[in-house]
């Protein structure tokens, strides 16, 4: 299924998931046979309309994004594993996306989104069911005080866990938090080459700050959703990769598709997404690499 035709409004994808759906069956029909090289979409979403929202969401999409769809896009695009990451408009409530990495028996690991104050049992509930870390989605929000006695009783529970924290913020304050989360001696992913200010792109100095983290050999990058980097994302993206990838290294780069796109169905499809991962980086042989890198870290 694409979401790039003209004039695409949120009631046909809706049309089209159904489509799909009634075409592919249940979740455990639709999985095609993918190829042994690993090939990993670490950012993807899945939601659907009979699920609790958070109070004091920014937002919520108006149709289904269900995992059996989900899966009939790893499967036509010749992605073999693939990370749901808790949408912010769920809150803390993780129980669907659990649902989800049962169903799939290890294909899929999971971000969740946890109050600071939750348990080290619920933690490792959610270890136990293929959790590989929290996501801090801070755009629009007051920055944690990381220091506090919270978030360090968490960050020590992350750390023994041995899980990652993403953070989607823009780079000026990702250049903060970062080192911040580094001290407490945990895993951290910037969310969508590091959001730098859109009119600044790879000049903005917060982005410069960032390419510095590369050395503490802790921090990934998900090269994910140029689009969300302004009308220039993709340009940008082609600028960013090299420096990003002299910065960190290819390992260290995490490839998302960012299905199904949210607030940008219009333009966007899995497909176009993946495609422009060729563009983006041309040979082959380290465009595998990107691809297989996530195994370790979200433990595939």
């Amino acid at each position: 299924m694409t979401t790039n035709e003209p004039g695409l409004t949120r009631r046909k994808f809706a049309a089209g998931v159904i489509a799909a759906l009634s075409a592919g069956g249940l979740a455990g029909k639709v999985r095609a046979e993918v190829p042994k090289q690993l090939a990993i979409d670490t950012h993807a979403h899945v939601f659907h309309h009979g699920l609790k929202l958070a109070p004091g969401r920014r937002y919520a999409p108006d149709y289904d994004a269900p995992l059996a769809l989900y899966l009939q896009q790893l499967d036509q695009n010749g992605i073999t594993n693939g990370v749901l990451v808790q949408p912010s408009f769920l809150g803390t409530d993780n129980s669907y996306l659990v649902e989800c990495l049962k169903a799939t028996n290890g294909r899929l690991r999971g971000i969740a989104v946890v109050d600071v104050a939750v348990t080290a049992d619920e933690l490792r509930t959610l270890d136990r069911a293929g959790i590989a870390g929290i996501r801090l989605n801070l755009v629009g929000q007051k920055l944690p005080d990381l220091a506090s006695g919270e978030w360090t009783a968490l960050l020590a529970e992350i750390r023994a866990l041995d899980w990652q924290v993403e953070i989607q913020r823009n780079a000026g304050d990702l250049a903060t938090l970062a080192p911040k989360l580094l001290d407490q001696g945990v895993k951290v992913v910037l969310d969508h080459f590091a959001l730098p200010d859109p009119k600044l792109g790879a000049d903005d100095p917060g982005f410069q700050s960032v390419l510095k983290l590369g050395a503490t050999r802790n921090v990934w990058v998900k090269i994910s959703a140029p689009y969300r980097n302004g009308p220039a994302g993709e340009a940008f993206a082609k600028q960013a990769y090299p420096l990003l990838r002299n910065a960190f290294g290819v390992d260290r780069l995490l490839w998302g598709s960012d299905w199904p796109h949210t607030q940008f169905e219009a333009t966007q499809s899995y497909a176009k997404n993946r495609k422009f991962l060729d563009a983006l980086v041309t040979d082959a042989d380290e465009r595998a690499r990107v691809l297989a890198s996530p195994r370790e870290l979200f433990r595939f």
